[in-house]
């Protein structure tokens, strides 16, 4: 199997060096992402706004990769401010309800003081 490699156009990518996803075999792991509109590079001050558009940009990557939401195995919840998480939840019940994966929230600073929350996750292509 070869080793693919996913962008999304965020300028953070070039910038720093990585990439969106990487897809190996099966697997799909997505780097931490954000609630930037990566076409406008443009982010709302809204935490459940910005955990929305943080899922769409995941979604938008797993699609490259074949592969979906409902494939995530395993997400990380990144937040500067823990209080705030409780917010995300409707959200994120709406997104994961069904597909419940393993999960963790960090509390923890992040690379710009917009940012509210970043989500990475790991999810793996269903076979058949």
């Amino acid at each position: 199997m070869t080793r693919r490699l996913i962008s999304s156009g965020s300028s953070f990518e070039a910038q720093i060096g990585y990439s969106r996803a990487v897809v190996d075999g099966d697997w799909i792991f997505v780097s931490g992402t954000t609630g930037f509109d990566y076409a406008t590079m443009q982010i709302t001050d809204d935490v459940a706004a910005q955990c929305a558009q943080t899922l769409r940009n995941i979604e938008h990557a797993l699609a490259q990769a074949g592969a979906s939401l409902a494939d995530v195995v395993r997400v990380h919840y990144i937040l500067p401010v823990a209080a705030d998480f409780e917010a995300c939840w409707p959200v994120l019940r709406e997104r994961f309800g069904a597909v419940r994966p393993a999960a963790t929230m960090f509390q923890a600073g992040l690379a710009d003081p917009r940012m509210k929350i970043e989500i990475e996750v790991t999810a793996k292509k269903r076979s058949g």
